[in-house]
């Protein structure tokens, strides 16, 4: 019997603030992953300037898609598809690595996969789990989305609850500038909330019913004011302990909502995804709640959490082969959603 043929996909990402390009074998195995961050750069703006953020996409794209085919020992001529992130992110942003993409498939022949952001942080647990399948719950959480998400198939995804409002990274990220920790929020936070008190601060708490939908407005309302009213009377706040409670809020209640969800479905399997996925306090959190409930928990390294290329070859792979093929009509689409909502 002859073998099957390996499938070579070549990612590009560049939703945001990461330039990225990787080649990934069969959605599995990483090849290269190439990653040229601005973070450091806007860190002096306190946070991502759209427009800058897309001049250096510019520059960075075609020297990362070079640097990823070379690292991989491979030409695009070996390439089977490119996958692009068309969507979510900053719109800028977004065209240009699309822009790229389509580039090379008009000059080489190649297919071109268009895929869905968060379902790139999906697929970031298969290339670090090799016995990971479907179906299992997938907590995808980061700056701009809270979803969890019924993974049913490698394609198919349903969304049992999402945010109603702020996404917790968001939450995180705006109380990280107000203590003045600046950006990138989201490590900082979890860095100087390391050794924290997480019962010296207490916060409000929205509940959202039956649902399995979220709410962080009133939390980070509720952060404000206490920061606020502290330093109104003369005080200040404990910044480790004031990060460590906040940040342990939020996991409590992204858990409390996976058990939910777990008991709701029969699901004991659940990943984490997104770049708050790095967090240690979730991760703490999750653990707890893995031992308690019995479930089989999964997440992918620190560096497959935030942006990158790699997760975006492991869906276009899984696209591909599922027989997705767009044409050079595939706009940015800055608001795009995921999958669909369970009635």
């Amino acid at each position: 019997m002859e073998d099957k043929k390996d499938i070579l996909i070549l990612g590009i990402e560049s939703s945001c603030d990461e330039t990225a390009a990787a080649v990934v074998k069969n959605g599995r195995e990483i090849l290269s992953d190439v990653i040229a961050s601005q973070a450091d750069f806007h860190e002096q703006y306190g946070g991502v300037v759209p427009e800058l953020a897309s001049r250096m996409h510019v520059d960075a794209a075609y020297p990362c898609i070079d640097s990823a085919l070379k690292q991989a020992g491979v030409t695009l001529d070996d390439i089977d598809a490119v996958a692009v992130t068309y969507g979510p992110g900053l719109v800028g942003a977004l065209l240009v690595g699309l822009s790229a993409a389509k580039g090379l498939c008009a000059a080489s022949g190649k297919p071109l996969v268009g895929v869905n952001h968060l379902h790139g942080h999906i697929c970031a647990n298969y290339l670090c789990f090799s016995q990971l399948e479907p179906e299992f719950l997938c907590l995808c959480v980061s700056g701009g989305n809270t979803q969890i998400i019924h993974v049913k198939s490698y394609t198919e995804l349903v969304i049992l609850g999402k945010t109603r409002d702020d996404a917790a990274g968001e939450a995180i990220d705006k109380i990280a500038r107000v203590i003045g920790l600046g950006y990138p929020g989201g490590p900082k936070m979890d860095k100087v909330g390391q050794g924290g008190d997480i019962h010296a601060y207490e916060f409000a708490h929205n509940h959202m019913g039956d649902t399995l939908d979220f709410s962080f407005s009133g939390i980070k309302t509720s952060a404000l004011n206490l920061i606020n009213q502290t330093r109104q009377k003369g005080g200040d706040i404990n910044v480790s302990d004031f990060a460590a409670s906040y940040q342990d809020h939020i996991a409590t209640i992204l858990a409390d909502h996976i058990v939910k969800a777990s008991k709701k479905t029969g699901i004991k399997k659940v990943c984490l995804a997104g770049g708050v996925s790095a967090n240690s306090f979730l991760r703490k959190k999750f653990d707890e709640i893995s031992s308690k409930y019995d479930l089989e928990l999964y997440y992918p390294n620190l560096r497959l959490c935030t942006d990158n290329a790699a997760m975006i070859a492991s869906a276009g792979y899984y696209e591909f082969i599922n027989g997705r093929r767009d044409d050079m009509s595939l706009n940015a689409a800055p608001s795009l959603k995921l999958g669909r909502k369970d009635a």
